[in-house]
C-alpha cells in the first residue's frame, strides 16, 4: 500500500511567543510518534513541524491509509490448567476462550510452548491495521494534552480547553480530507492566513500544497527555522546599509520570529539626546518592551537607531516607523526621568536605607546582609592583597541600587546602574567596577570578576546567600530552587576554579555562616554546603569533559583549595597515559581494602620489624622517592609527582607477590599495614588512585 503525505494544522489566536518553538515542535513528534506506534507511518520517516503565532502544523511524508495486518501471539494458560488428562478442553478453558471471543474449534490450532518450567497455550490471530481516519483526531487529542502548557483555557459554549482559542483544524492525506473532531472543530481543507495581508479562507488543495499555499496566498511563511532565517538576513543587511552593527540579539530573534508570520524590517530613529542615559537602559527599554533591535557603531556605543520587524510589508511604511518611533520616545522618556531623578540622591544615602527593607523574614534586612557581606568581603580582599577599603566601600554600596527608580522599573539593571551612580557621586573606578560585577556569573558561561575587589565582594556575595538559606534549611530539593543557590554555588566555583584564586573553599564556608548574629541559623551549615558544592562541582567538571573517572578520583579526597581541581586533573589524566597507571589504581584499591582492617592508629614503619627482601626493597623504594614526590606536592607540579610515584610500581607489584601483609605476628602484621598506610598516603596526595582501577 503506497502512503501520502499528511497534513495536520490548527488555527488558533495568537499563542505564546517565547513557547511557540517548542510547542511547534512538540505537537509534531506527539502526532508523528502516534502515527509510527500504530504502524502508519515509518520510523525513519521524514516530518517538518510548522509554528506561526496562529498556528501549529506538521506534515508527514509516506503516512498509509490503513495500517498492515499483523499477526498477534498471546499467552492463553498453562496446559496444565487448559487441558484434561485426554487432552479435552478444561472449563476453565473454555470460559476464557468464551470471554476473548475465540471458538473452541481453534484449539487444535493452539501452539504448545514451554513458558519459563510450564509448558502453555498460546493463540495467534491475525489483526486488522489501524485505519487513519479511524484514529487520526485521537492522535491529535493527545498531542495537544500533552504539550507544555501551564494553563489552559475555555471559549464559546463549549468545553474544549487550550493554551487559545482555536477555530479551524486542517487534516489532509494526499488531497482527501481526514475526517475528525478535535476541540471541538470538525476537520476540513480551509485554513487562514495573514491577518490583513491574505483575504479570508485559503483552500489547501493536498497536503504537500500546505507551505507553498500558505506563502502565495495567505502571505505566511510558515515554517519557524526559515522564518527566523529570513529576519536575520534583513536584520543583517539593514544594519550593514546603517554601517552599524546588531550586537547580541538572538533571544529577541527567536521572539520576534513567533510574533510575525510576514517579516519585513524597517529602520526607525530617536532624538540623540536621549544617547545621555546610560546605554544599557535604552537598550533593554527598546529590546524587552518594545522587541526593537538597536544599532550600535564598530565600537559597540549605541545608535539613536533601530530595527522594526514589521508584521505587515508596504510600499510606504512611513505610517508604521512613524508610529513605531512615536510609541518609543515615552519609554526612552522615562528611562531618563529615572536617571536623572535617581542622580538627586546617592548611593551612600540609600544605603543607609536599607534596612528598612527585608531580605527574608528569618535573614534579618538588607542593611544586615550589607554589614556581613562587608565583614566577608574585607577578609577576602586581605587574603587576595587586594585595597581592604575600596572593597569594604563597593561591599557596603552594592546593594543601594536596589532602592533607585531604575532598578525598581528594570531588575536586570541592578549592579550596572549602581556603577552609573557610583561613578556619578565620585567613587572609584574600581569600587564602581566592584559594584557592577558583583553579581557575576549572572549565568552559565557569563563573564567573571576581573578584578580581585570584584572577586572579593562576588563571592562575599554567594557565600553569605548559601550560608544563610542553608542556615534555616532552606536548601535546594529537585526542581525547586527559589533562591538560585545552585546558580551561587556555580558562581562560587567559577571564580575560585577559574580566576583561579588560592582560597580555603571550606574556610570562606566557615566565614560566611559566622557572619550571622548568634541563633540566627539553625540548622548546620559547613559540611551539607560543602558536599553541595561538592557535587555542583562534579557535574561542572563533567560537563567541561573531564573524565568521569578521573573526577570521582580527585574528588574523593574533598579539596578544598577549588584552584588546584583542574591541574590534579590534568595530572591524573597524564598518569592513566603511563604504563605503570593500571597496575598502580589497581594495587591501590587492593591496598585500601587491606587498611580497612587495621586495628588503630597506624605509626611510622619500623625497619627492624621488616623481615622479607620484598617489604625492604618497598620501604627502601619509599624512603628513595618520598622527598622528591612530596617536593612537586608542595610546588603544585602534580603531573612529575605522579609520574616519580609510578616508579614505586615493581616494588609494589613484588610485595604484593612476595608478602603475607596479614602476618600471625601482630608486630609483623602491624609494621606491614603502616608501610602500606604510608604507600597510600604517599600516593593518594593528587587524587584516590583506587578510583582508576577498572
Amino acid at each position: 500500500m503506497t502512503g501520502a503525505t499528511l497534513l495536520v494544522e490548527l488555527l488558533t489566536e495568537e499563542l505564546p511567543p517565547k513557547a511557540l518553538p517548542k510547542l511547534g515542535q512538540a505537537f509534531a513528534n506527539a502526532i508523528v510518534a502516534g502515527l509510527r506506534a500504530r504502524g502508519l507511518a515509518a520510523a525513519d520517516g521524514d516530518f517538518r513541524w510548522f509554528a506561526t503565532p496562529r498556528r501549529l502544523a506538521v506534515t508527514v511524508a509516506q503516512v498509509l491509509a490503513e495500517a498492515a495486518a499483523k499477526d498477534v501471539t498471546e499467552k492463553i494458560m498453562p496446559v496444565s490448567v487448559a487441558l484434561t488428562a485426554d487432552g479435552q478442553p478444561t472449563p476453565a478453558l473454555t470460559k476464557k476462550l468464551e470471554a476473548k471471543g475465540i471458538p473452541l474449534s481453534a484449539v487444535a490450532g493452539f501452539e504448545r510452548r514451554m513458558d519459563g518450567k510450564a509448558e502453555a497455550l498460546f493463540h495467534t490471530a491475525t489483526v486488522a491495521g489501524a485505519k487513519l481516519g479511524e484514529v487520526l483526531a485521537g492522535i491529535v487529542q493527545d498531542a495537544l494534552k500533552a504539550l507544555p502548557i501551564p494553563k489552559v483555557m475555555r471559549w464559546g459554549d463549549g468545553d474544549a480547553t487550550f493554551v487559545r482559542p482555536a477555530h479551524k483544524l486542517t487534516m489532509l492525506h494526499g488531497a482527501s480530507v481526514v475526517p475528525g473532531s478535535v476541540l471541538d472543530i470538525e476537520s476540513g481543507r480551509t485554513t487562514r492566513g495573514h491577518r490583513f495581508m491574505s483575504k479570508g479562507d485559503i483552500e489547501i488543495a493536498t497536503a504537500d500544497a500546505y507551505e507553498p499555499t500558505l506563502l502565495a496566498e495567505g502571505k505566511v511563511i510558515p515554517d519557524f527555522a526559515e522564518r527566523r532565517a529570513n529576519i536575520e538576513t534583513q536584520l543583517v543587511t539593514e544594519a550593514g546599509r546603517q554601517h552599524a552593527t546588531l550586537g547580541e540579539y538572538a533571544d529577541l530573534l527567536d521572539e520576534v520570529t513567533a510574533l510575525v508570520e510576514h517579516p519585513t524590517v524597517y529602520v526607525g530613529e530617536f532624538e540623540a539626546e536621549f544617547l545621555a542615559v546610560p546605554q544599557e537602559c535604552l537598550i533593554l527599554t527598546m529590546r524587552a518592551n518594545q522587541k526593537y533591535f538597536p544599532l550600535f557603531d564598530a565600537a559597540g556605543k549605541l545608535q539613536n537607531r533601530f530595527l522594526i520587524v514589521s508584521n505587515m510589508e508596504l510600499a510606504d511604511p512611513s505610517n508604521i516607523v512613524a508610529g513605531n518611533q512615536r510609541v518609543v520616545r515615552p519609554r526612552l522618556s522615562d528611562a531618563r526621568f529615572f536617571f536623572e531623578q535617581d542622580r538627586k540622591v546617592g548611593l551612600g544615602a540609600r544605603a543607609l536605607k536599607l534596612d528598612t527593607v527585608v531580605y527574608h523574614n528569618k535573614l534579618g534586612s538588607l542593611g544586615e546582609r550589607v554589614q556581613r557581606l562587608n565583614a566577608l568581603a574585607r577578609t577576602i580582599a586581605v587574603r587576595l592583597g587586594a585595597d581592604e577599603a575600596k572593597t569594604s566601600n563597593a561591599a557596603l554600596l552594592c546593594k543601594a541600587d536596589l532602592l533607585t527608580d531604575m532598578v525598581g522599573e528594570f531588575p536586570e539593571l541592578q549592579g550596572t546602574m549602581g556603577r552609573y551612580y557610583a561613578l556619578d557621586a565620585g567613587t572609584s573606578v574600581e569600587t564602581a567596577d566592584a559594584i557592577e560585577q558583583h553579581y557575576r556569573p549572572r549565568f552559565a558561561g557569563d563573564a567573571l570578576p576581573d578584578t580581585n575587589i570584584g572577586n572579593a565582594v562576588a563571592l562575599a556575595d554567594k557565600l553569605d546567600a548559601l550560608a544563610g538559606f542553608f542556615g534555616i534549611g532552606q536548601i535546594p530539593t529537585g526542581d525547586r530552587d527559589p533562591f538560585g543557590l545552585r546558580r551561587a554555588a556555580l558562581g562560587v566555583l567559577r571564580i575560585l576554579m577559574e580566576t583561579p584564586l588560592p582560597l580555603d573553599l571550606g574556610e570562606l564556608i566557615g566565614e560566611a555562616a559566622k557572619g550571622f548574629a548568634s541563633g540566627l541559623l539553625t540548622a548546620e551549615v559547613d559540611a551539607p554546603l560543602y558536599d553541595f558544592m561538592l557535587e555542583r562541582l562534579r557535574n561542572l567538571l563533567r560537563d567541561a569533559g573531564h573524565a568521569q573517572d578521573a573526577v570521582d578520583a580527585v574528588l574523593a579526597l574533598k579539596p578544598t583549595r577549588i584552584d588546584l581541581v583542574v591541574p590534579k586533573l590534568e595530572a591524573v589524566a597524564a598518569f592513566q597515559q603511563l604504563p605503570e597507571a593500571a597496575a598502580l589504581a589497581a594495587a591501590n584499591k587492593r591496598i585500601v581494602n587491606i587498611l580497612k582492617k587495621a586495628e588503630g592508629e597506624l605509626k611510622e614503619p619500623d625497619v627492624a620489624l621488616l623481615v622479607e627482601d620484598a617489604e625492604k626493597a618497598l620501604f627502601h623504594a619509599i624512603v628513595e622517592v618520598a622527598p622528591l614526590a612530596r617536593s612537586h606536592f608542595q610546588n603544585e607540579a602534580y603531573t612529575d609527582a605522579l609520574r616519580v610515584l609510578a616508579g614505586l610500581r615493581a616494588a609494589v607489584d613484588r610485595f604484593f607477590d612476595e608478602v603475607m601483609v596479614m602476618a600471625e605476628e601482630p608486630l609483623v602484621r602491624q609494621n606491614r599495614l603502616a608501610l602500606l598506610g604510608q604507600l597510600a598516603g604517599l600516593m593518594n596526595q593528587v587524587a584516590d588512585i583506587s578510583r582508576l582501577s577498572a
